[in-house]
């Protein structure tokens, strides 16, 4: 490329050092270099443009980059609640199933102790079912002597007392439990009522 294709290219003549003063052309001698061509501003201008909407792209990214990570930690907490939700219920299955059994040995312990049968070895049994339903965060309902909630107790008889609030729960029929805050099996009362 020549210096007359690039405005910001100077052209220089070189003289040999010993060559004398005369023989060097008019246009090499130092006073007479060419003086750069002057800058416009278009450059910086459409430069500043460009980085001004490089940084406003960024800025988009950035905040893509920001609910992506959000919706990413959703799922993620999402996920982990549906896994635990599922393992839940199918271990609260298994126990309603387990209750069932637990409810046999307790029974079985009754009519052995007042029939001043020994139950050591019912109770070593009963002691190792509720570490398992402490294991496994599984709680019984306390009934007796509260008010009746639905959510908790299922009244399957009422029985007349003018001494006790109305829907007091007089006697536990069958024991309710709850796991994980749910009620897997109500409680089987029966309530007062006025009479």
């Amino acid at each position: 490329m020549s210096a007359q294709d690039d405005p910001d290219e100077v052209s220089v003549n070189v003289v040999a050092e010993d060559a004398p003063a005369e023989s060097v052309p008019h246009d090499a001698k130092a006073t007479d270099v060419a003086e750069p061509a002057p800058q416009t501003a278009e450059p910086v201008d459409d430069m500043s443009e460009q980085l001004e909407a490089a940084n406003k792209r960024a800025l988009e990214y950035e905040e893509k980059l920001k609910h992506a990570m959000a919706d990413f930690q959703n799922l993620e907490r999402k996920t982990r609640s549906d896994i635990e939700n599922g393992i839940n219920a199918r271990v609260d299955g298994f126990m309603l199933d387990f209750l069932n059994i637990y409810d046999d040995f307790v029974l079985a312990r009754q009519v052995f102790s007042e029939s001043k049968a020994d139950t050591g070895g019912l109770d070593s049994i009963l002691k190792n079912m509720d570490s398992l339903f402490k294991k496994h965060h599984i709680v019984q309902i306390d009934a007796l002597g509260n008010p009746f909630d639905p959510n908790f107790h299922e009244a399957i008889s009422t029985v007349p007392d003018p001494g006790l609030e109305e829907n007091t729960i007089t006697k536990e029929i069958r024991k309710g439990y709850i796991s994980h805050e749910r009620v897997i099996r109500p409680t089987l009362v029966e309530i007062s009522k006025k009479g």
